[in-house]
């Protein structure tokens, strides 16, 4: 029996395609399914603010019957015209532990690429950066975290070994506690406690009531603090507000930072952490209803971790201690709610000053992101 991919052409198929991963996972502990209704929304070219600047095809790897594996290969002419490349994208990835079918998946999403004029496949990224992206290769030991894939652990192997891609980039998880300040380097804690005084910057909790405005002040932070990083792309005013309606019901205004200008008002500066919500998806399989709301209600009071989802500074305010002050601020909030240990990230392996503030906070990698890339 061999392998045959083809596109997804019914609802039956796209069932089969999103519904995949529930059957390779099915045995594996650490395996947390996302919710059905927020993989549809973002698998859906109508509704995704994504497809607005994109185009995607979704494939499946056929045995006969039986799917075997699922991958989708698609163009961000944002991402193609900000890093001035010309790349092709692959996600949404999973497999059997079966080499052929691998081989097959990435082979037809690199000819669709290779049709549109690509140079180079990079992945898998679901469907940026911006998103969930990767393939874990140091980690599996530990439940994942909010917002970040678990696979198998056979994955690297089948891509790098039996398909060929080469490294593009390690992305890394870095743990965070926020009890015991002294554990961190005291340098730290100096820097935020001056930054009033000698920057007239001033940091401050989110607004929830006031979210609409909050996130048009993430944007213009995230879009500045990011646009140097390797594969960043920045995100549309309506990727954002798509984005605010789904981390909403998640969103802690004790997590979430602002850091502003005294005297002017301008925003120099975000965090956003995020209550592990992962806690809560174990228990649930995918599905609030029928009684799944019951569970969520009872279960997101038992959160006691966060993942620092995204820290930034504007490039001329990262020599000021922002970044030491939403640090600061994380244990403040630690004091006043249930979480008091998560993960940080990701973080690019290359992105050095980052790390070294992950190290002088106390933390360790404990997950390691691989993306890869091949010539077309």
């Amino acid at each position: 029996m061999g392998v045959e991919v083809r596109p997804v052409g019914t609802r039956r198929e796209m069932r089969r395609f999103i519904k995949l991963p529930w059957r390779l996972y099915r045995n594996e502990p650490n395996w947390v399914a996302p919710l059905l209704m927020d993989v549809k929304k973002r698998l859906d070219r109508s509704g995704n603010p994504f497809f607005k600047h994109a185009e995607a095809e979704y494939f499946l790897a056929w045995r006969q019957d039986r799917v075997v594996g699922r991958i989708t290969a698609h163009i961000d002419r944002n991402l193609n015209e900000f890093q001035d490349n010309r790349w092709g994208l692959f996600g949404w990835f999973e497999c059997e532990d079966d080499p052929e079918a691998a081989r097959a998946l990435i082979g037809t999403a690199e000819k669709w690429l290779r049709q549109r004029g690509c140079e180079k496949v990079v992945g898998p990224m679901d469907f940026t950066t911006n998103d969930e992206c990767g393939v874990l290769v140091e980690g599996h030991e530990r439940p994942p975290i909010i917002l970040c894939p678990w696979q198998h652990a056979y994955y690297q192997r089948l891509l790098e070994q039996d398909v060929g891609l080469s490294k593009a980039m390690d992305l890394y998880m870095w743990s965070l506690y926020v009890t015991g300040r002294e554990k961190v380097h005291p340098a730290i804690w100096e820097v935020a406690d001056k930054l009033e005084a000698e920057h007239g910057i001033v940091c401050r909790k989110f607004r929830k009531k006031d979210l609409e405005v909050e996130i048009g002040r993430f944007l213009e932070v995230y879009n500045a603090a990011w646009e140097r990083n390797w594969g960043f792309v920045p995100l549309t005013e309506e990727e954002v507000r798509h984005y605010a309606k789904d981390l909403k019901p998640v969103l802690d205004e004790n997590w979430a930072m602002v850091a502003e200008k005294k005297d002017t008002g301008e925003v120099v500066g975000a965090a956003l952490t995020l209550p592990d919500y992962n806690q809560v998806l174990g228990k649930l399989n995918g599905r609030l209803l029928p009684f799944g709301w019951v569970t969520a209600l009872r279960e997101r009071k038992k959160i006691d971790a966060v993942r620092v989802f995204a820290l930034g500074v504007k490039p001329a305010y990262q020599h000021t201690g922002v970044a030491a002050r939403f640090y600061q601020m994380h244990f403040d909030a630690a004091e006043r709610t249930p979480q008091k240990w998560g993960e940080t990230g990701w973080i690019l392996e290359v992105n050095k000053p980052m790390n070294r503030a992950m190290e002088g906070m106390g933390g360790e990698i404990v997950r390691r992101y691989r993306v890869y890339e091949r010539e077309l």
